[in-house]
């Protein structure tokens, strides 16, 4: 799963490498910076799970293919609390790194206002759990598909403001030992909610 993770990622990046140069080439880059809202849908077999829902800093970089594609990476990390059992286990924090791609397409015949929906990858890396005194608790990486919808509104030929909504698809194996040993599949499956800031070079 990892592989194909990187593989589909690896692609994107070649696509965009590999298209054609255009006049004002960079004019093709847009960075957005922001805040986003990372809101699991959560659910676990065979032990319900709770997970917290988080606001952290965010980071997108877009590349334009032309008026009405683009490629966007959407970077974050996000630390939240976990419980189990309807709260009776306390399994403490986990930092995830959830790294998506997704190809967009967008709508430019509405002025200032541009709304695009996308499709694409997400591949995230847990890299950090801190569990109470007595247990360890470990979570597999996950790759899954991801969907967003939103728009920028160009304030100028550089500068816009940006509201996303995503729905990622995250599913690992979490493994409890210690005092407690059990395994669990999870389906993370957040919401991501962005309002972002951003500039077009």
């Amino acid at each position: 799963m990892i592989k194909m993770g990187a593989a589909a990622f690896a692609a994107i990046t070649a696509l965009a490498l590999a298209a054609p140069a255009q006049a004002g080439v960079l004019d093709n880059f847009q960075i957005k910076v922001g805040v986003s809202g990372v809101m699991p849908d959560e659910s676990g077999d065979p032990i319900d799970v709770d997970i917290s829902d988080e606001w952290v800093p965010s980071l997108q970089v877009e590349y334009f293919f032309n008026d009405h594609v683009s490629a966007e990476l959407l970077c974050c990390v996000a630390t939240h609390e976990v419980t189990a059992a309807s709260g009776a286990i306390d399994l403490g924090e986990v930092t995830h790194f959830p790294p998506t791609v997704t190809l967009k397409y967008r709508w430019t015949n509405f002025g200032q206002f541009e709304p695009y929906v996308g499709a694409g990858v997400n591949y995230t890396a847990f890299i950090d759990s801190e569990p109470p005194a007595g247990l360890s608790v470990e979570y597999d990486a996950s790759v899954g598909p991801a969907l967003q919808a939103g728009f920028d509104y160009r304030l100028d030929d550089h500068w816009g403001v940006n509201f996303d909504v995503r729905r990622i698809w995250i599913n690992t194996d979490v493994t409890i030992s210690g005092a407690i040993n059990a395994t669990d599949e999870v389906d993370i499956n957040p919401w991501v909610v962005s309002t972002s800031v951003a500039y077009r070079f």
